[in-house]
């Protein structure tokens, strides 16, 4: 079903948002748009909604499995004020968010759905799950000059690490908070703004009354932030993200400057969260 506005959707089919998870895609461009929602379908959303420009087609039958809110991403607080409002309309409710040409894994995704993930991650106490943004690329940018092909995507199996995120008002390091980086945004970073560097994002979360997520893809709850419970590990899943590679591609300062992603440690992406697992860019916790 088509929405003219986010509004129009609160007020008239915000019944779709009783039951979650909820996947909320937004999208920026044309590029792999029907792929994305694809995906987050097969992934077991009950609910997948569509924020998109009214421009971009879709096929007849991905429009009757989505709900579509005609929407202009525009800067990043657009976005974030969006989901914020989604959140408010509907407490209680596990959530995510991604854009276009980005794909969830978890562990396990293959024959589990996000559903089964989330219902074994509540019964651990935990209202939010961090995920890492995992840049993809296309191998040949003379044949993909947008960076972008599934059939030929590679990822990076190193160069990963993560840093202390510090509480600049108390002077100390925040209990299970870490800033994580790599992939792209690291190897690229002259071309990236500092602030958008970081791979982590708390793409999962159980909505709230008075929950907000920050600019920073953070939430204004702490706890939220955190990476694992005191005591023990817990689940963490990966968005493998075109969106990166793409952006540096279409912006005129590095376009030029970039005449390929791979390097020494590029390895072809199978689309398997088994990789994922084996190059620990995610983790299995206590769920087997």
């Amino acid at each position: 079903m088509r929405y003219a506005t986010l509004d129009i959707f609160l007020k008239t089919g915000a019944g779709v948002l009783a039951k979650g998870p909820v996947a909320m895609v937004f999208v920026e461009d044309d590029v792999e748009v029907e792929a994305t929602l694809h995906h987050h379908l097969d992934r077991g959303f009950k609910t997948v909604l569509a924020f998109m420009p009214d421009a971009f087609q879709l096929p007849e039958e991905v429009e009757a499995q989505i709900h579509r809110i005609s929407f202009q991403c525009g800067p990043r607080e657009v976005v974030v004020t969006a989901i914020n409002q989604i959140i408010d309309a509907a407490p209680g409710i596990w959530m995510y968010y991604c854009y276009n040409a980005e794909f969830l894994f978890h562990p396990f995704c293959e024959s589990r759905t996000v559903g089964e993930m989330l219902a074994f991650h509540t019964e651990e106490r935990r209202d939010a799950m961090l995920a890492y943004v995992i840049d993809l690329y296309a191998a040949d940018l003379n044949a993909h000059p947008n960076a972008v092909s599934r059939d030929e995507a590679l990822l990076d199996r190193s160069g990963y690490y993560a840093q202390s995120r510090w509480d600049t008002q108390n002077n100390c390091a925040l209990d299970r908070q870490l800033d994580f980086f790599g992939g792209v945004r690291w190897r690229f970073e002259e071309h990236i703004p500092f602030n958008s560097r970081k791979i982590d994002r708390i793409a999962l979360f159980k909505s709230k009354p008075g929950l907000k997520l920050l600019a920073n893809h953070t939430f204004n709850e702490p706890e939220y932030n955190t990476y694992a419970c005191p005591w023990h590990h817990n689940l963490t899943a990966a968005i493998c993200s075109f969106r990166t590679a793409k952006a540096l591609k279409r912006n005129p300062g590095s376009a030029f400057e970039i005449q390929s992603f791979r390097w020494r440690n590029s390895v072809p992406f199978d689309w398997t969260s088994g990789q994922l697992l084996d190059l620990g860019l995610m983790e299995p916790g206590q769920w087997f």
